[in-house]
């Protein structure tokens, strides 16, 4: 179940999901981060035994908010993919090529070492840098500003994974991923679950909606 709260940015309609991703409502575009499709088979091959399973779920809800949203692109902030070519990935092209018509485009992360003609060939738009769509500019590091921005621009990124510790009664607290909001950028939570937390420390003025299961709360 995709459960959604909508957050404006320049009169513009993003809907935050329980399920990692962002839904641009004007743009018909899906925006997700670091789904680090073939980490598994990565770790399998270095010989550590982590189960298949665990990427098969995280591509089921991939597919899953393709198939519900029905975005005409869906547009990945970085981290796409983890390793060079494996098995995991022939998985994912089976899916992508009963869906030729739906645009994927990359803004390339520090793990995407595929070749080029591998995007190339499974019909992916590979953006070296940053991409822009009017005042949104979409970057995988929020730390990268060695490129000028254009007035009110605000930025979308990813690589941090960001969480938020939430502290309850005696010394009990939980860590959770979240969708970190700055003045002018939102840093999206790892997609995949097979990834680690860097807790963040929000200001006063910054925003921070945490997901804790299917769940997405608003802190501040």
């Amino acid at each position: 179940m995709n459960i959604s709260l909508l957050h404006i940015i320049h009169e513009q309609h993003f809907w935050l999901s329980a399920q990692r991703s962002i839904y641009w409502e004007e743009q018909k575009t899906m925006i997700v981060s670091d789904t680090h499709f073939g980490k598994t088979g990565h770790f399998r091959k270095s010989g550590i035994a982590v189960p298949q399973q665990v990427y098969k779920e995280d591509l089921q809800r991939f597919f899953s908010l393709a198939t519900e949203l029905k975005p005409e692109r869906i547009l990945v902030v970085g981290d796409f993919f983890h390793s060079t070519n494996n098995e995991e990935h022939n998985l994912f092209l089976r899916w992508k090529n009963d869906f030729n018509s739906l645009q994927i485009t990359l803004i390339k992360g520090n793990h995407d070492i595929l070749g080029n003609t591998w995007y190339e060939n499974a019909g992916i738009q590979l953006i070296e840098d940053f991409y822009e769509i009017g005042q949104f500019r979409f970057q995988h590091d929020p730390a990268e500003n060695d490129y000028p921005l254009k007035a009110n621009s605000f930025i979308f990124s990813g690589h941090v994974h960001p969480g938020i510790l939430i502290k309850g009664i005696g010394k009990q607290s939980l860590r959770f991923p979240c969708f970190y909001f700055r003045e002018n950028q939102c840093i999206l939570p790892a997609f995949s679950k097979f990834s680690g937390l860097a807790l963040v420390k929000p200001k006063k003025q910054d925003q921070v909606y945490a997901i804790a299961n299917d769940n997405i709360i608003k802190l501040t």
